[in-house]
């Protein structure tokens, strides 16, 4: 069984695809440039060169480049800032649902069909037997907040939403309501590199993207292990 995984700043420089051959999949909806190896068909969710912005992502097309190459696992990393105190960077999270109150695009554009959103369990599971197995600080259930981008959220933002998620990011709910728009499987890796904005006290230094992507490196060793570990275990038992 192949895996596939679309991954971002926490992945950047992975080693998971250091011998993987490059490819450009056409679909209706553009052009895919992924890696691959007999097990991972891996998918930089910002492009080849890093420097695609996460509102200007095109997940439909990065989706619909798993249907195509019968990819019907995937696993969507993503780096995270930590909504709650006791959630420390660092840490990984998976996700057991998520909000979205912006715009998220869908393959239906054109048809009138309500799709159910949400994760798939059995493969959230498999993420957390595994993840079991190894001394790795892993949060097993978690709501993840998604804003549009590519702007890090106001103080007066993430004190609201603190109320009703544990991590926010730019593109999990996107990846998981595609999926489940084609019938595959998603779960999601949450990799905590930062607090949210302000949630630590008044008078911290303002984050930035450079902060983010230097945490994110920090957590990438433990992110391979599990992923890894994952592929072994999913082989033949999804």
């Amino acid at each position: 069984m192949t895996l596939g995984i679309i991954g971002g700043t926490s992945l950047f420089g992975t080693k998971l695809i250091e011998d993987a051959q490059e490819r450009e999949v056409d679909t209706k909806y553009g052009t895919v440039y992924l890696l691959f190896t007999a097990d991972v068909v891996f998918i930089p969710r910002h492009g080849k060169t890093r420097n695609i912005p996460p509102h200007r992502i095109n997940y439909k097309a990065y989706l619909a480049a798993f249907k195509y190459l019968g990819v019907e696992n995937i696993i969507g990393v993503t780096s995270v800032g930590s909504l709650r105190r006791d959630i420390k960077p660092r840490s990984l999270v998976i996700p057991h649902d998520y909000i979205s109150l912006c715009s998220i695009p869908s393959f239906y554009d054109d048809e009138l069909v309500h799709v159910t959103s949400g994760l798939d369990e059995q493969l959230r599971t498999a993420i957390i037997e595994v993840a079991t197995d190894f001394d790795a600080a892993v949060i097993t259930r978690g709501v993840y907040f998604q804003t549009p981008g590519p702007r890090l959220e106001t103080r007066a933002e993430i004190d609201f939403i603190k109320n009703y998620a544990d991590v926010i990011g730019m593109n999990m709910a996107s990846e998981a309501t595609l999926a489940k728009e084609l019938g595959l499987r998603y779960a999601s890796i949450s990799s905590v590199d930062n607090y949210a904005h302000g949630l630590i006290a008044e008078g911290e230094e303002e984050l930035d993207y450079k902060q983010i992507v230097e945490a994110a490196a920090k957590n990438r060793e433990k992110l391979e292990l599990l992923l890894m570990k994952l592929i072994d275990a999913l082989q033949g038992s999804i």
